[in-house]
């Protein structure tokens, strides 16, 4: 008798390890299909935000122009787009949503609509003012879009930020650098916020630089910040050079900073250089 209730007694214990493997089993599966949906979704948020970037860069006669976008390994919410108006003057938009995946992608679009549909009218602060009221009537959380807007007419440099790193302006006669910040809540942030625009006249070979916080913040193996003096410094030595090279020499310095992992966040460039002989 001692010995069926042993027999009964492995028989149970085996019953319960299969048990046991079958559920281990069932669950490995179920963490598979979600990461596996994950990664779709992660996939499809990135071809998103690809999808609303230009197609090539707007053709100026006076201008040199070069981007640079890297986006991280999970999909941050960088953009950047062109428009040329009927008299050949070039605006140029760089942002940054919050927040990540489906949901950056989605207030890029947003953006991208809004851009294509409102920039002809040539007024930066309403158009700030129209971006950061549609992303309030969404409902979207604490999402927002930091962005920076600048217009080109002839010498004339126009800037407007809402909660962006400042925009530089190399200067090749003194061969320094100027740093155009200008304060302002994310659009999305706060009602009926009173956006600034600076002007700024520029000078044949002056370069320009915008970018998102990407490359600034930065972090290496270390947790230091890249920072923006090594931002200023790097942009500072390597401005005189055609637009792509600056860009070159500012993707290197983040490959350097961080030379064994992708960027923790999308770095994106967008570098101006007015040429020599500008078209009046």
């Amino acid at each position: 008798r001692r010995r069926v209730i042993n027999m009964e007694r492995e028989k149970m214990r085996a019953r319960e390890a299969t048990l046991r493997a079958q559920t281990a089993e069932a669950e490995s599966r179920a963490i598979k299909a979600e990461n596996a949906r994950k990664t779709h979704e992660l996939e499809e948020a990135r071809a998103l935000q690809l999808s609303m970037l230009p197609k090539q860069l707007p053709q100026v006669s006076h201008l040199d122009i070069a981007v640079h976008m890297q986006t991280a390994t999970e999909v941050g919410g960088d953009y950047y787009d062109f428009r040329i108006d009927d008299h050949g003057h070039l605006t140029v938009v760089v942002g940054d949503a919050t927040g990540h995946g489906l949901n950056a992608g989605m207030m890029v679009s947003v953006i991208k609509s809004l851009f294509i549909a409102d920039v002809f009218n040539g007024d930066h602060r309403s158009f700030l003012k129209k971006c950061s009221h549609t992303i309030r009537q969404l409902q979207l959380g604490n999402l927002y879009m930091a962005m920076t807007l600048v217009k080109i007419i002839n010498n004339e440099l126009i800037v407007s930020a809402a909660g962006m790193p400042p925009a530089y302006v190399y200067r090749a006669k003194s061969k320094n650098i100027e740093e155009v910040l200008i304060k302002g809540m994310p659009l999305g942030a706060v009602a009926n916020y009173d956006y600034q625009d600076r002007r700024i006249t520029l000078q044949d070979g002056d370069t320009i630089l915008l970018l998102t916080d990407g490359l600034p913040e930065m972090s290496n193996e270390h947790k230091q910040m890249f920072d923006y003096h090594r931002v200023e410094d790097v942009f500072k030595h390597s401005a005189d050079k055609p637009a792509q090279q600056v860009i070159d020499r500012l993707v290197e310095a983040g490959r350097q900073w961080r030379p064994h992992a992708n960027p923790n966040d999308d770095v994106t460039f967008v570098v101006i250089k007015i040429k020599a002989q500008q078209v009046e």
